[in-house]
């Protein structure tokens, strides 16, 4: 009875591994942007980012969100971000219609103002692996990422003249 029992086991160890590998093998893993996900992809990936970034994100910002530091931010942003991420006032880019996940729309609702800015510079910093979000460091220097992070944890309340630059990009 025992040796049946181990038996139904190791076999049953071979075959989950081996069932996945034909699954991904004869492509049936959904890989288009426009696929469903992966049954729990989105509970599983969500779990291994938040917790990489609860270990590793700065808990204080590295600089004021000043008025200079917030126009440098949106210039940066203007240059880097909005091809995706869109302007204020203006629709969903074309680029961001065909990614997957959808990029966040910065200035369209609440954006990242909710978000601690030492997880927006992590995600500026690093990039998240199977989004298209790309990771600027050695692209942008550390102050460029921490203004244009103040300047999305800022979203929300921005000088007047931060805002009309966006809105003219």
């Amino acid at each position: 009875m025992m040796i049946r029992f181990l038996w139904a086991f190791f076999c049953g160890l071979l075959v989950f591994p081996c069932a996945a590998f034909l699954y991904l093998w004869l492509g049936y893993a959904p890989v288009a942007t426009k696929a469903a996900p992966l049954p729990f992809e989105k509970r599983i990936t969500a779990l291994a980012l938040n917790a990489r970034i609860s270990r590793d994100a700065s808990k204080q910002a590295g600089l004021p969100p000043t008025e200079e530091n917030l126009m440098a931010g949106a210039k940066v942003y203007s240059t880097y971000c909005a091809v995706c991420h869109g302007a204020i006032g203006q629709s969903k880019p074309p680029i961001a219609k065909g990614e997957y996940p959808p990029p966040p729309q910065m200035f369209d609702g609440k954006g990242v103002t909710n978000d601690p800015i030492g997880v927006t510079h992590w995600k500026v910093a690093n990039g998240i692996r199977l989004t298209g979000m790309p990771a600027f460091t050695g692209t942008l220097s550390d102050t460029q990422m921490w203004q244009v992070s103040q300047l999305l944890a800022n979203g929300n309340k921005l000088p007047q003249a931060v805002r009309q630059f966006l809105a003219a990009e």
